[in-house]
């Protein structure tokens, strides 16, 4: 990839009113953000999105992604604050096959808190907790893949009175 492709996809993302667009070219790897207000992607509503993906020779636009559900969330799981997966990748509760969990069923958490890894084209994301609470449920087991927005962990935040 040179200079000249950068900059032709530093336009299209400027043109196109992308956020954010990451390419990975024969061992080179490109990410181009742009600030924007940022998406929460643990909502368990639907999710607007724009990104660019190459095919071919072009590239094409998906517009108006959402957010998979599956069925109807539990009277017990509405209570809950779900953690959803921001990539497509490799779930792993632990840093190594060795080392503890991040969290457990019952662990107090803080938001920032680390909560899991996952793996997606060699490249090990920590995934952040975004709610304060307490672990009520892993919806995930260890080293199995998962889908952009799957639920991950339910966190059961502190109700105010």
């Amino acid at each position: 990839m040179n200079l000249k492709e950068i900059k032709e996809l530093i336009d299209a993302v400027s043109q196109h009113g992308i956020t954010e667009l990451e390419i990975e070219r024969a061992g080179v790897r490109v990410r181009i953000r742009k600030d924007s207000n940022p998406v929460i992607l643990s909502s368990p509503a639907p999710v607007s999105s724009q990104a660019v993906a190459p095919i071919g020779a072009g590239l094409l636009s998906v517009e108006n992604a959402t957010v998979p559900q599956v069925g109807p969330p539990s009277a017990e799981e509405e209570d809950l604050y779900i953690v959803r997966a921001p990539i497509v990748g490799t779930f792993y509760r632990a840093p190594n096959p060795n080392a503890e969990p991040f969290v457990t069923i019952g662990d107090s958490i803080e938001p920032g808190r680390v909560v899991c890894i996952i793996e997606a084209m060699k490249l090990m994301n920590e995934i952040e907790a975004e709610a304060s609470g307490e672990i009520a449920k892993i919806y995930v087991e260890n080293a199995e893949p998962v889908e952009f927005g799957q639920a991950l962990f339910g966190i059961r935040t502190a109700r105010k009175a």
